[in-house]
């Protein structure tokens, strides 16, 4: 299990540093060449990591294909919106907005799944907000579209783990990951081709290349992480990118969170790790946090 847990810290280490990254190049290139270059790297990496009783040429065979696409297009949905959230607004509040989604998932588990949820996962939820609130204070600072993005991206988040749940027993990984793959470098190629196009040169290409490398490597790292380690003791490492999202962010972005924030992003990760206390004691198991992110 220690191994395991490793690993998850890793992988979700991993995560940031690709997200840093994709901060850096920031008004280099549009959101659409960003992604789709990152894309394509993790894709290449990620074309290794196929489980032994799986064929990528098979992955076009699924048995609930409407529901695998649309898992797909959140997941694309979702890397647009974050590649614009992290270049326009500081990482801890791309973080603290994104964390939501186990908080959303709650409400979205009533609504679609009709679900019961207990007082207990309500208060995690108003919790939640209230930490959100802190960290991005509306009417004492100016909030712009990257803060809308990132909550649009949890609320994707939240409804891919929600297709996530009726998916995971069903169908291939190979499935899943590729046509995120291919749907992500069509619509993001498109989007680059129709938009200001600019050819990276060698160090952005060896940029571009880093972040989808650091995709691939979370991938992987939490795949093995699985092997060792149940999933309701690798969920809780995933808050360990809020730590990540103010040391990278102090360190190559001096962005520096006030005390507020730092309260807000404390808060917010206790409800969603409350959130999964509930969910284990409710179902033995967490359930809302797949094994891997719902973007690349």
């Amino acid at each position: 299990m220690p191994n395991g847990i490793l690993l998850a810290l890793l992988a979700y280490a991993s995560y940031s540093g690709s997200d840093a990254v994709i901060k850096s190049l920031g008004g280099q290139f549009t959101v659409f060449e960003i992604g789709f270059f990152v894309t394509l790297f993790a894709g290449c990496l990620l074309f290794f990591t196929r489980p032994a009783n799986e064929r990528w040429r098979d992955f076009w065979r699924m048995k609930r294909p409407w529901a695998v696409q649309a898992r797909a297009w959140c997941g694309i949905a979702s890397g647009v919106l974050s590649v614009y959230a992290f270049t326009h607004i500081p990482l801890a509040e791309v973080y603290a907005l994104i964390f939501l989604a186990p908080l959303l998932v709650t409400v979205l588990s009533t609504v679609i799944l009709k679900e019961k949820v207990g007082p207990w996962r309500w208060l995690a939820v108003v919790a939640g907000f209230a930490g959100v609130m802190l960290v991005v204070r509306p009417g004492f600072r100016e909030l712009n579209l990257g803060h809308l993005a990132a909550f649009v991206n949890a609320f994707l988040a939240a409804t891919s783990v929600i297709l996530m749940r009726s998916l995971a027993q069903q169908e291939k990984r190979t499935s899943m990951l590729g046509v995120l793959v291919g749907y992500g470098l069509l619509f993001n190629g498109a989007g680059a081709a129709t938009a200001a196009f600019a050819l990276p040169n060698p160090v952005q290409f060896a940029w571009l290349a880093m972040a989808g490398a650091f995709t691939a490597g979370g991938q992987l790292m939490q795949l093995l992480a699985a092997k060792y380690a149940p999933a309701n003791r690798i969920a809780p490492m995933h808050y360990s990118q809020i730590v990540w999202a103010v040391i990278l962010g102090a360190l190559f972005f001096h962005e520096y969170p006030d005390v507020l924030s730092l309260i807000g992003l404390a808060v917010v990760g206790a409800s969603g790790l409350l959130t999964m206390v509930r969910e284990e004691v409710r179902l033995g198991t967490v359930r809302w946090n797949p094994f891997s992110r719902i973007r690349l």
